[in-house]
């Protein structure tokens, strides 16, 4: 079992992730009773744009890849896999 790790967020931080967190959920789309569920590489397939794997590293919620010669587009769409730390 991971033991908990000391929460070193700001005060700033803190409030602005309780208020987040107290935002009602958004509801489920809007979708007709005859709509086929798609895999993600069809979505992906439509914004004509082929997926990249970078290695990076989270800080302070941002995500910064750790190749420095790694250029993405500005409000680019990322998918975070992360491993646990032992």
């Amino acid at each position: 079992m991971n033991s908990p790790e000391l929460d070193s967020r700001s005060a700033r931080r803190l409030a602005q992730d309780e208020l987040i967190a107290a935002e009602p959920l958004l509801p489920p789309p809007d979708l007709p009773a005859d709509a086929k569920p798609l895999p993600l590489e069809a979505h992906l397939d439509r914004l004509h744009r082929r997926p990249v794997a970078v290695a990076g590293i989270v800080e302070n919620g941002l995500v910064r890849p750790l190749d420095p010669t790694v250029k993405l587009p500005e409000h680019s769409r990322v998918i975070i896999v992360a491993s646990e730390t032992k």
